[in-house]
């Protein structure tokens, strides 16, 4: 299984894996795919330099991306304290008291509650990429959209592709007009931020729009290996895949993996939800006991990006330490019903391109 993605990313295989676990993403570089390092979650930018450091070494000299978060439009910033002023007690009460509905005690004494804009902050992401510049990744993402024009074009300047995701036609040609080398086509199954349109209908749309300008890859809803070969029949060129990793040995979340974990096995393909309650805007994620409290009767509307995040960032922190997996605020896509087994992200890997390869020649054979 051999396309022209990977001449492109200096891969094996047609397969780009997300994960905001450094250990995840080397696993599916020296696993011969390209793994793509979330770093919404790095607030102090040396931290982020240490795990890129710690990447350059691991990855073995294969090829990994980083994914930054650069939302086009927002509450203008300045200080923590000046958007905090924007979040209505309203909200901040909800908040409060569903987190005692729920039976979600305090965090332990000590445990800071952290910053709650992290990286969703244009400035913070812009930070993020000035951090990747100084190392040697193949690839950058934005998860909301094209970079900024001046961001495209320090990348090119430092030999990096430059890759956004897009969930509609019309986003992938205006994304390719931008100076975008790879357009993700990311389906309504995805999970975390994610548009309308099915995978089946978007990917071939896209293709159509923008496939002989720029690659295109498909997400949303991808697994297993007859997933890979089906976008590959759409007219994609490899995928990009975030969910299946989350219950890899090598995936890690201290002291809440016991309850993330068991939530992610347990769940069918029909607990998710698509929701703003995360972070502002619509984010596919697990549908639980505290998703549903935002739909309840009194529920205030979720606050705009990045807001949210800021309102809900220290119930999340202790929505994950609670150790309850019916409160877990994890996003995750509809590919969470087939995530049934814990294994090295090797193994992943090598069913994967196994079970696409079988499926190619039994096609190929109709």
């Amino acid at each position: 299984m051999h396309t022209a993605l990977c001449d492109l990313l200096d891969i094996e295989h047609p397969i780009v894996g997300f994960s905001p676990s450094e250990h995840v993403v080397a696993a599916i570089s020296r696993a011969g795919g390209l793994g793509v390092l979330g770093c919404v979650r790095f607030n102090d930018p040396d931290e982020l330099d240490a795990t890129l450091s710690w990447l350059d070494e691991e990855t073995g000299g294969r090829p990994y991306g980083v994914d930054v978060v650069m939302p086009t439009h927002g509450p203008a910033e300045g200080t923590t304290v000046d958007l905090d002023k924007l979040i209505p007690d309203g909200h901040r009460d909800f908040v409060q008291r569903t987190l005692l509905k729920l039976g979600v005690p305090p965090l332990p004494d000590g445990e800071s509650a952290g910053d709650g804009v992290l990286g969703w902050l244009h400035s913070v992401a812009r930070s993020h990429v000035e951090v990747a510049l100084a190392h040697r990744p193949r690839l950058i993402a934005n998860a909301l959209g094209p970079p900024p024009a001046d961001v495209i074009d320090r990348a090119h300047e430092h030999g990096l592709l430059v890759a956004a995701l897009a969930g509609r036609a019309d986003h992938a040609r205006s994304h390719v007009a931008g100076g975008v080398d790879i357009v993700v086509a990311q389906g309504y199954e995805a999970g975390g931020h994610t548009g309308e349109i099915a995978s089946m209908v978007l990917v071939p749309e896209v293709v159509d729009a923008v496939g002989d300008q720029a690659p295109v890859l498909a997400a949303g809803g991808i697994g297993s290996g007859r997933q890979i070969a089906a976008a590959l029949a759409l007219g994609a060129v490899g995928v990009w895949m975030g969910s299946a990793w989350l219950i890899t040995e090598e995936y890690a979340f201290g002291a809440a993996q016991p309850a993330l974990r068991q939530a992610l096995l347990d769940a069918t393909s029909a607990d998710t939800v698509r929701s703003r309650v995360y972070s502002g805007k619509p984010a596919r994620l697990l549908r639980n006991r505290w998703t549903q409290a935002w739909t309840e009767s009194g529920a205030p509307e979720p606050l705009p990006m990045p807001l949210q995040n800021l309102l809900v960032s220290e119930a999340h922190n202790r929505l994950m330490r609670a150790g309850d997996p019916t409160v877990v605020p994890m996003p995750v896509g509809q590919i969470v019903g087939r995530m049934n087994k814990v294994r090295p992200v090797a193994d992943v890997m090598a069913a994967l391109v196994t079970e696409a390869d079988e499926t190619l020649k039994r096609l190929g054979s109709l």
